[in-house]
């Protein structure tokens, strides 16, 4: 039988000493997973493009004294030399790597008219599909599967040896990938975002192809998602309060059942359990922490 301490929530999620990185982890969803990752214990190296943030926010934590450190590390998690060059640092100064998190994301190019309930708005299909032709572009695809999808794959295949290594490094646990996805990649609406939707879900299933991979081949590295509903983000670019606000930046058909954003405590929770010592039988899967926005709108969950 386990001893009682062993259930103690200090004991189930101390991540005293593990060594995570997180991209786009200045602001935003990946400044909520940064500081859960740093409060109970781990080294969080957090990247982005922009340097200044990254060490401000590394600053400011680092006057709070609590639990382990963030380093700022400028990345781009779209660039193969960036990426490469990051790789090296944590590979110098660490050694290895126990926690990796895909967060880096941004919104693409919107067709507002979808949601538009005025009579001019576009539903026939002559006026419906010539207008989304015209409003988008190769480029802006491209552009947007480069951040949310792209990044995914290179930045896990590059940082992969050092997971391998992190996994080595303790025994009994397994060093993981967190792939921060969305509901938008698995609400059936468009929420005048076809690009971002699907990235979003080539992103869930890329999550699984690796995951996969890494099993059968016996390499010691999870990889699980995290599909947030709507959250305080640069995406959503305004405080979000209340229910009709919530709805506005969700565009459900029904309304959130939680009435109210997710709180920065709740995607931290979510994403210190999947990389702790109890999160250790997960593997494969994706986490929907949403409010119940997918409960009640059309999904292919």
């Amino acid at each position: 039988m386990p001893a009682a301490a062993d259930f103690q929530s200090s004991n189930l999620f101390d991540l005293t000493g593990l060594v995570a990185l997180v991209t786009g982890g200045g602001s935003g969803i990946g400044l909520m997973i940064s500081q859960g990752l740093a409060a109970n214990g781990a080294k969080v190296y957090i990247t982005g493009r922009r340097l200044e943030v990254l060490e401000s926010t590394a600053k400011e934590w680092a006057q709070q004294q609590v639990g382990g450190v963030m380093i700022p590390l400028q990345m781009d998690a779209t660039n193969k030399e960036s990426i490469k060059a990051a790789r090296d640092v944590v590979a110098e100064k660490e050694g290895r790597l126990h926690i990796l998190v895909n967060n880096a994301g941004q919104s693409g190019p919107l067709s507002n008219f979808l949601n538009e309930p005025s009579p001019s708005a576009q539903k026939e299909a002559s006026s419906l599909g010539p207008a989304l032709f015209a409003q988008e572009s190769f480029e802006e695809w491209s552009n947007l599967y480069a951040v949310n999808t792209f990044s995914i794959y290179f930045v896990t295949v590059a940082f992969l040896d050092l997971l391998d290594k992190g996994s080595k490094d303790r025994e009994g646990y397994t060093s993981n990938v967190i792939n921060i996805t969305s509901i938008s990649g698995l609400i059936k609406l468009a929420q005048r975002h076809f690009c971002y939707n699907s990235s979003k879900a080539a992103g869930s299933h890329l999550t699984k192809m690796l995951s996969s991979e890494f099993a059968v081949k016996g390499i010691p590295v999870r990889v699980n998602a995290i599909a947030p509903g709507v959250y305080e983000s640069g995406m959503t670019h305004d405080v979000i309060e209340g229910s009709e606000a919530t709805d506005k930046v969700g565009m459900p058909i029904w309304s959130i059942p939680a009435k109210r954003p997710g709180s920065a405590q709740e995607m931290a929770g979510t994403v210190v359990y999947l990389a702790s010592p109890a999160g250790e039988y997960m593997n494969g899967q994706e986490l929907v922490i949403d409010g119940g926005y997918l409960a009640v709108n059309p999904s292919r969950t």
